[in-house]
Order: C-alpha cells, then sequence, then structure tokens
C-alpha cells in the first residue's frame, strides 16, 4: 500500500490525490478479520506503519487519510503527519488543498418505477477541478438486506429507517457539463426516465442512509470497483448541508392491507381470476412483499421488482399451496394493471413490466420447488411451517431432523405420541429434544433448547448461514451444533459480538 502511495508524489490535482487515497483505503472496504475490525486491524496498522516509514510518500498518504479515514484514522493520521513535517519531510504540492472542496448543485435521474435513482452532486475546489459524484441508489435489494437481519419496518443502527434503499455503485466525473447534458437529454427523450434537481439536504439524507444499509450489509451486492469509491464517496456526501429528511414509509398494519386486497379483487382488472380463494391468498403475498420488503410501496411495480417477487422471494420464503402456485402469476399480471393505474405508471411502464411477469411466468414453474418435490410429506411440512416461511425449512429440519425419520419408527417417547407434537411450542420441542439426547441432563438439555429456539425463529439469520457454512467444510451436524451453543453461552446477550463470533466461526479450517 505505501508502495501504491508513491503516486501521490506525481500528481498536482487534489482530487486525483484523493481518488489515489480513497482507492488505497477501498483495498480493504467489506472484508472480515478473525476477532477485530478492519477498519482498526488494517486502516490503522497502516497509519502506524506509514508514521514509522517516514518517507515522503508516507507522509502523502497520512495526508489524504487525515481527510478520507474514518474519525480513529483521521485522528492518528493527522498527528503522524504534523510529526513527518516537524522533521522536516517534504509535503507534496496538493497537501493544503485537499478537502478543501465545496458543494454546488445535486440532481437525480431515475426510472419512472422507483427501482433505482443515479444521484450526481457536483463540487469545485473554491471555483476550480469542477467535479461530479454519481452514486447508484437501487431500492430493489431487500433480499440483502433482510440476510443480515435489518428489517425495513424498523430503524436500522443508524437510528433511521432505510428507507432511501442502498449504494451499489460510485464514480466520480471531471466532464460535469457534458454528464448533466446527457442526463438532461436521455430525461426529455425517455419516457421511463426523469431527471430533477434536489435540495443539497434532502440528498445528503438519503444518501448517507443508503450507504450506511450498504455498509452494515454482510457481502452487499456492489460494482467490484466500487470499493476504490467508498471513502470517497463518505466524505463529499459528508460536506454536504445538513438538516435534511427521508421521507417515512407509511404503515401498512393488518387492516389496511387488507382494504387494499379488497379494493384489488373486486376491480374490473381482477374479475377474470377464476379462483377467488387462491387469488386473494395470492394478493396478500404481493401486498406483504411491497409492504416488508420494497420500503413500504405495495402499490409499486416494475419488472425488475416482479421478476424478483416471482424468481426470488417466493421460491426462498412463502410455502405455496398447488393451487396458489397456478394463480400467482395471473393475480400478479392483473395487479400490475391495476396497481399501475392508480400510481400513475405510463402505459410503456405498464406493458413492460406485463412482459417481465410473463417472460418470468414460466421460469418461476422451474424455480419454485414445493417441498414435497423432494420426498418431504406435507404433514412434516405443515408441522415445521405453521408460518409459511418456506426459507425457515432448512433450518428447521437440521434443529429437529429427527422429525423426517426417527419418529416414524419408534412413534412414541414414553407415553408421549411424538405425531402429535408441535415443534413451534416451546414445551413440545423440548420433549423432542429430550427425545433425540436420552440422559442428557438438563443443563445439557437447556443449551440445546436455547439454540433450537434461535434456529427455529432464524434469530439472527448468521447463525443458520454459519451452521451451513460448516456444514459445507465438513463438519458433523452434533459437532456444528455444540460450537454454536459454546458461541451463544459467550455472546448470546450482546447481539454485535454474536455477530462477529459466529463471522469468525464460519472461516474455521475444515475438521482433519
Amino acid at each position: 500500500m505505501l508502495q501504491h502511495a508513491r503516486e501521490l508524489l506525481a500528481v498536482r490535482s487534489p482530487l486525483d490525490a484523493e481518488l489515489i487515497v480513497s482507492e488505497i483505503l477501498g483495498s480493504w472496504w467489506g472484508h472480515h478479520v478473525p476477532g477485530g475490525d478492519v477498519e482498526q486491524v488494517i486502516g490503522e496498522a497502516l497509519v502506524d506503519y506509514a508514521a514509522r516509514a517516514g518517507t515522503p510518500a508516507a507522509l502523502a498518504l497520512l495526508t489524504g487519510m487525515a481527510y478520507l479515514g474514518t474519525p480513529r484514522q483521521a485522528v492518528k493520521a493527522e498527528r503522524a503527519a504534523l510529526e513527518l513535517m516537524e522533521n522536516g519531510v517534504a509535503r507534496p504540492g496538493w497537501a493544503d488543498r485537499v478537502g478543501m472542496v465545496a458543494p454546488e448543485e445535486c440532481f437525480v435521474s431515475r426510472d419512472v418505477y422507483g427501482d433505482q435513482d443515479s444521484i450526481v452532486c457536483t463540487y469545485t475546489y473554491g471555483g476550480a477541478e469542477r467535479h461530479a459524484l454519481v452514486v447508484l441508489v437501487d431500492r430493489n435489494r431487500a433480499g440483502a438486506v433482510q440476510k443480515v437481519g435489518i428489517p425495513f419496518t424498523t430503524p436500522a443502527r443508524g437510528g433511521r429507517p432505510p428507507t432511501s434503499g442502498m449504494v451499489r455503485d460510485a464514480w466520480v466525473s471531471s466532464q460535469v457539463g457534458k454528464l448533466l447534458d446527457h442526463c438532461r437529454q436521455e430525461g426529455r427523450a425517455n419516457p421511463l426516465m426523469r431527471f430533477e434537481q434536489l435540495d443539497p439536504r434532502d440528498t445528503k439524507a438519503l444518501l448517507q442512509s443508503a450507504l450506511n444499509l450498504t455498509d452494515e450489509t454482510d457481502d452487499p451486492p456492489v460494482n467490484e470497483n466500487f470499493g476504490s469509491y467508498h471513502a470517497f464517496a463518505r466524505a463529499r456526501v459528508g460536506i454536504l448541508p445538513p438538516g435534511g429528511r427521508l421521507p417515512q414509509p407509511p404503515v401498512y398494519g393488518r387492516d389496511r392491507r387488507a382494504i387494499i386486497a379488497a379494493r384489488f379483487l373486486a376491480s374490473d382488472e381482477a374479475e377474470e381470476l377464476s379462483d377467488r380463494s387462491a387469488a386473494s391468498r395470492c394478493v396478500d403475498r404481493i401486498i406483504d412483499y411491497g409492504c416488508t420488503h420494497d420500503f413500504g410501496r405495495p402499490l409499486r411495480v416494475s419488472p425488475i421488482k416482479c421478476e424478483m417477487f416471482l424468481l426470488d422471494w417466493l421460491p426462498r420464503k412463502v410455502l405455496l399451496s398447488p393451487t396458489e402456485q397456478e394463480a400467482v402469476p395471473h393475480v400478479l399480471a392483473a395487479w400490475v394493471r391495476w396497481a399501475g393505474k392508480r400510481t400513475g405508471l405510463p402505459d410503456e411502464g405498464v406493458r413492460a413490466t406485463l412482459d417481465a411477469v410473463w417472460d418470468a411466468t414460466g421460469k418461476f414453474a422451474e424455480a419454485y420447488r414445493d417441498p414435497a418435490a423432494f420426498g418431504l410429506d406435507r404433514e412434516l411440512v405443515d408441522r415445521l411451517l405453521p408460518d409459511g416461511e418456506l426459507d425457515a425449512l432448512p433450518r428447521r429440519a437440521f434443529a429437529l431432523p429427527f422429525l423426517s425419520g426417527v419418529h416414524r419408527q419408534t412413534g412414541r417417547h414414553g407415553s408421549i405420541d411424538l405425531s402429535t407434537l408441535d415443534p413451534a411450542d416451546p414445551d413440545d420441542r423440548r420433549i423432542l429434544l429430550e427425545f433425540e439426547h436420552p440422559g442428557a441432563d438438563t443443563e445439557h438439555l437447556d443449551a440445546h433448547e436455547r439454540l433450537a429456539e434461535r434456529l427455529w425463529n432464524g434469530d439472527p439469520p448468521q447463525l443458520w448461514d454459519t451452521a451451513q457454512a460448516l456444514l459445507d467444510v465438513g463438519y458433523e451436524r452434533h459437532e456444528i451444533l455444540h460450537r454454536l451453543i459454546d458461541v451463544l453461552d459467550a455472546h448470546g446477550a450482546d447481539p454485535e459480538a454474536l455477530r462477529d463470533a459466529l463471522r469468525v466461526l464460519r472461516h474455521e479450517p475444515p475438521p482433519e
């Protein structure tokens, strides 16, 4: 990294210098290290290493990190840079101007569907070297966020509901006029695009929220070069004026969702749906998806959203009956026509979305796999999935695997008929665990019960992710259970520490 920093001695522009430093800082962005924060383990160690090196390249790197680094890195880098200057190390020519940048205007190029925004923010160094930061904010990444347990209906760690989507890409252009002219022309020529000016204060709130969501997501679906711009984007967003607000998502309780469903089912668009009962259940799923996984926007429709609903979310998350599997593409198409009309989606947008639905319909039959297709009895599936959460089936079967086999051979545990027990009931689950661990003491059973409850509820999601990773490298199930129990006993009361400990456990080498 310090060798890379030698490039800083050859540039004259503070913008070029900041981009080089951001690229260096991005080399570890998004990575994890066992037992610590990567920004401390690598970033702060780089500051210490550069301070000891004491070269002009080291001073140049420290100067950039004092502006672009994390708060802890910036403080350490500034102190180290001052010491090197006192010792007579030569400063780069751009050092006095790095970070001396002022924001100008903010714009957005967005599609009419509400899928994603390209935010354009312009800046200058005292009227010179005008440049633009372009940030792509995606509003269709609900699946990635749900994996790390950040629901859209409650505040994220930053305290503000993540209503702005997540950042997936960022880049910088010095051709500001050409960039803005292209966006304006596209907004005029393409009926599915809009180009508008934004209040810089609201832009700051939107981008900070979206960046927070990206940072808090394990393995976020970002462009492969995003890490190189991450530190730069953070710094540029940080100097936008404060005071903006994000629109808060509307609250859709059970009654309000039921009213929306009833209005749809009574509409002309839904008139040709033959199985009204299946249609009712399917539209409930569509509304739930929009409320919970699309930032509280059940009426929003788009080609991408419909494809994700049919080909990603339903096959992973929802247990459908055979009649629902057949009905859901037709219900979704009727919903597109009905919701598109109410949201003012242009006819071109409605047609494009319907085309996407019908293109996905054939793929849906392949993507959705009923558990019965894998040899699981419907009675067992119903017991393990009383809530219909299809993605819970593997982890619940892992927590209580004997449900699918052992009890068929014995049928009873003492005087209790095992087939009558409800694994969703804590008392019945305890009996099932006693059956799996005959002769175990109370403390041992308590530990397995705590783990089984966590796996049943998917709390936290990383628990099952870790179990799968250990299975993949060759650990046996019972050994995995005990490793997870040890982590829960040590960190179960601290969600942050628990996630970190599971991340470390997930990367343990396979057994000999």
